[in-house]
């Protein structure tokens, strides 16, 4: 082989992997534009000209644009970009400049919809389709790496100094923001904007984990092989065997583990009932499943 075969060898792979990474950055800044996108027209066509709240920074925002009538996008930048300066070691680089964009386009696009009719005066209808709206916005961000919301990171930072979980702090920001909002909108706008908040943070963990739902499944049974066959014929999933150890007998154990969606979850129980009805299962919820062979078989 030739030094220039070589390098054209080389070569290939790179060119692939640059290929690759072009994609994945066009892939990730179309999804968080569109992200960015849906949350503003959740914002400002729901939410905002019906006088409900979000929780984090937006919440904020919208009660002060309100009580200044200062532009709701303008806040929105302002208050969030700090929160992400001061994160930056922590968060990465990557995912600092997906929020700061995911941010400036969420802003611009506030901005340009303030002025839009809103799709509804149904104050409920407004929670709970402005709620969808948002959440699935803010998922489609989160899901490729972003954020447009900069409490979290502040509940990271504060979490490293105080014993609170991050969770923990989050609420307590959003239980300061619903209330004060109680006395700028009433106790009714108040009561609108945690329903709508509900919905969205439901929302976002449908956007991103998907519909289709992964599981995880480990079972423990003598009949480990009939059962194993059976998930393949019937499911299509594969299953793969552990070997274990009882602790306290010592008897040799073997372990299937296989990963099915949501919706087969009932028909796994009912297929280790049929075999074994005193094997031990278990079922996880499982937040991401890549490689592998889990794409399911056809079954015929």
């Amino acid at each position: 082989m030739t030094n220039e075969q070589a390098a054209a060898q080389q070569g290939l792979p790179q060119k692939q992997h640059q290929k690759t990474s072009m994609k994945r950055l066009l892939k990730r800044i179309f999804f968080i534009f569109t992200g960015a996108i849906m949350m503003a027209i959740g914002i400002e066509m729901f939410l905002v000209p019906n006088l409900i709240m979000d929780g984090g920074i937006v919440g904020i925002s919208i009660i002060l644009s309100n009580l200044t009538s200062l532009k709701l996008g303008l806040f929105l930048f302002l208050l969030n970009i700090p929160f992400f300066f001061l994160g930056y070691k922590q968060i990465g680089k990557t995912f600092a400049l997906s929020t700061v964009f995911g941010i400036a386009v969420l802003s611009v696009a506030s901005t340009f919809l303030h002025p839009v009719e809103a799709v509804t005066n149904d104050v409920l209808l407004a929670a709970v389709f402005g709620g969808i709206a948002l959440g699935a916005g803010v998922g489609m961000v989160i899901r490729y790496g972003g954020s447009l919301d900069g409490t979290e990171v502040l509940a990271i930072l504060i979490n490293k100094k105080l014993p609170f979980s991050v969770g923990e702090i989050v609420m307590f920001f959003n239980v300061f923001i619903f209330t004060w909002g109680g006395f700028v909108f009433g106790w009714d706008r108040a009561m609108y904007s945690v329903l709508a908040y509900f919905i969205a943070f439901k929302t976002i963990d449908v956007v991103i984990q998907g519909l289709d739902e992964s599981k995880s499944a480990w079972i423990i049974s003598d009949q480990y092989q009939e059962i194993g066959e059976a998930i393949i014929a019937r499911l299509g999933r594969g299953v793969t065997y552990l070997n274990g150890e009882g602790a306290y007998t010592g008897e040799n154990k073997k372990v299937i583990f296989c990963i099915i969606n949501r919706l087969e979850e009932a028909k796994l129980k009912s297929i280790v009932e049929d075999m074994d009805e005193g094997a031990f299962l278990a079922v996880a919820d499982i937040a991401e499943v890549r490689g592998g062979r889990f794409k399911k078989k056809d079954i015929h």
